[in-house]
């Protein structure tokens, strides 16, 4: 298992080389194609990895390393929805993006490392918190599929970036892509040069957060299917380190999947009720285990109704109404930079149409 260990952090390593250090070494906006391209080199290796794990570790665990990377894909959809609307709130330039999610992704590997270690211990230490996890699970699905869990992702009102601002001044524009820059400070540092924030760090901070709040949702989720540290953990990262590139591939058509979020609210329930299961055993006498494959095949005829069921719906106008309105809300200008304007406010003045984030996003959309 040691080995598996250092050939799955090698394997992580070239890739996260070849993403900042090759591919995208260069800042610029990622086109659809482009994107795709990457996904399929993601979802090539995991696929690769997911042969070598079938071979060498058993059919069994190859099974569960499948059905948990795919768990995982899905829920991680779920995501890009909250990342366009984190950019479009800060006004993020869209050739400055990959930056923000790359080392978003570098501090989602590290604080999922800590959950999931902490989570499988306490199954192995506690095997009753598994039914603590499905109860959790399935009123995450309930509230998922009555929107009730979107109610407090508004980027600029987020509790870290406002303790963060106490100790650390932002900047009211943009400076390049850089995260921090030294300036000359304001009030009792008037005159000395100090270290600010850009918008950049402080977009990061919220694509961090909320990547915390999906992984409450999503480890538990896949402790369901299996409690192998190894391969939650892995399934964890090669459905994480695919999810920038799927974001530049499907932003654009995001809108069309109507009914993603009743799929994933529906693979949530299934999984609740699956960990919730052996509490029945005692009254039917009967072994309730659901077989690592079943679970597969029940997963992949959701993911398949939602996303069939989606496609019908948003056949002509290529775009759910629902969405459309969540994202895009109707009389509302998409530029105006809502959490950008707000760091403005105590940070640079920063007036109307000059301000630098309307106007960087404004060229982004020109390039584009």
């Amino acid at each position: 298992m040691d080995l598996a260990w250092i050939i799955f952090g090698a394997i992580v390593a070239i890739l996260l080389f070849l993403d900042i250090g090759v591919i995208n070494r260069r800042p610029h906006i990622i086109k659809p194609r482009e994107a795709m391209l990457q996904v399929a080199l993601f979802v090539g290796v995991a696929i690769a990895f997911n042969i070598g794990v079938y071979i060498w570790m058993g059919p069994t665990t190859g099974l569960e390393f499948t059905t948990g990377y795919l768990l995982e894909l899905m829920l991680s959809v779920d995501n890009l929805f909250v990342f366009i609307l984190i950019f479009t709130s800060f006004c993020v330039p869209r050739r400055d993006q990959h930056k923000v999610l790359f080392y978003g992704i570098i501090g989602a590997l590290v604080f999922r490392m800590a959950f999931i270690f902490a989570g499988v211990t306490l199954v192995e230490n506690f095997e009753w918190i598994l039914y603590i996890f499905g109860a959790f699970l399935i009123v995450t699905a309930i509230n998922m599929a009555r929107g009730k869990e979107e109610k407090e992702k508004s980027p600029d009102k987020n509790i870290l970036v406002r303790l963060f601002r106490k100790f650390m001044p932002v900047t009211g524009s943009y400076e390049g892509d850089a995260f921090f820059v030294r300036k000359p400070g304001t009030g009792a540092k008037t005159g000395k040069m100090v270290l600010w924030a850009t918008p950049m760090f402080i977009a990061l901070l919220v694509v961090e957060t909320t990547d915390i709040v999906f992984a409450v949702d999503s480890i538990p989720a896949i402790l369901g299917i299996t409690t192998n540290a190894f391969i939650v953990y892995s399934s964890n990262v090669f459905a994480v380190l695919g999810l920038r590139s799927m974001y530049f591939a499907l932003s654009h058509i995001l809108g069309a999947f109507c009914y993603l979020k009743y799929g994933l609210a529906g693979i949530l329930s299934f999984v609740g009720v699956k960990m919730l299961l052996p509490l029945a055993e005692p009254i039917t006498g009967m072994d309730m285990h659901v077989p690592v494959i079943l679970s597969l095949a029940v997963i992949v005829v959701i993911l398949a109704v939602a996303i069939g069921a989606s496609l019908l719906k948003t056949r002509g106008a290529r775009t759910c109404p629902v969405i459309q309105r969540k994202v895009c809300p109707a009389g509302k200008d998409t530029t105006s930079c809502p959490a950008l304007r707000s760091l403005q406010e105590k940070g640079e003045a920063c007036e109307g149409a000059n301000c630098p984030g309307v106007e960087k996003l404004k060229e982004d959309e020109g390039e584009h």
